[in-house]
């Protein structure tokens, strides 16, 4: 895709929705880090309903300590692999307790030195917590980028690096939330709504409905 089209994408993406935020719920970077790593495989929804009843009683990593794994897993246990997910927080809260002075750190390394943080939750809490300029590609912007043509590629990684290189830098804060949000409610994977996206004209999409 040209850069024109590319600009035009993402202010009409803009338009729409000037300040696009995650749907997780969460009010500090810890608790963004504890809802992103539950969302693996779960659904916002899922993970909201249980940080409600989570975060009251547990908001600080050595709160979480302090409650335990036992509890925190009656707590989540609706959501999938709950008991994986609360043994790695419970190992995560540990190091940021020992390591960090309970904070949550603000670099890809110490942040994927993390257990049960990969590559993609950390440019989500870069992203979101601390305002950086870094694009997290997940199932959504994946397909996305490369149905629209925006940033094809065969892997997670190789999306993100062209998002990085055609996304002009004004748009790079909030890109990976227009796209997520994009996919998740018109450019769906079963049955894109090529009918109400605004952004039809400029998509290369090959099988959309015009």
């Amino acid at each position: 895709m040209n850069h024109a089209n590319c600009r035009k994408i993402f202010l009409r993406l803009q338009a729409a929705n000037p300040h696009p935020a995650t749907e997780l719920e969460y009010s500090t970077p810890f608790e963004l880090l504890v809802a992103v790593l539950l969302s693996a495989q779960a659904t916002d929804v899922s993970v909201n309903a249980a940080t409600r009843q989570l975060f009251p009683v547990a908001d600080t990593p050595q709160a979480m300590l302090e409650l335990g794994e036992e509890k925190l897993r009656e707590y989540i246990q609706r959501i999938g692999l709950y008991q994986t997910k609360a043994r790695h927080l419970m190992q995560t809260c540990r190091l940021l307790v020992e390591q960090h002075g309970g904070a949550v750190p603000q670099t890809r390394e110490a942040l994927e030195a993390l257990p049960g943080v990969g590559h993609k939750t950390a440019s989500v809490i870069l992203n979101t917590a601390f305002g950086q300029p870094v694009i997290a590609v997940d199932t959504h912007v994946f397909r996305v980028a490369n149905r629209t043509g925006l940033a094809p590629g065969k892997n997670v990684l190789e999306v993100e690096n062209k998002l990085l290189k055609v996304v002009p830098d004004e748009f790079k804060h909030n890109a990976h939330h227009w796209l997520i949000l994009h996919g998740r409610y018109v450019c769906q994977a079963r049955k894109p709504k090529c009918g109400i996206c605004l952004i039809n004209d400029l998509c290369e999409y090959e099988a959309k409905e015009l």
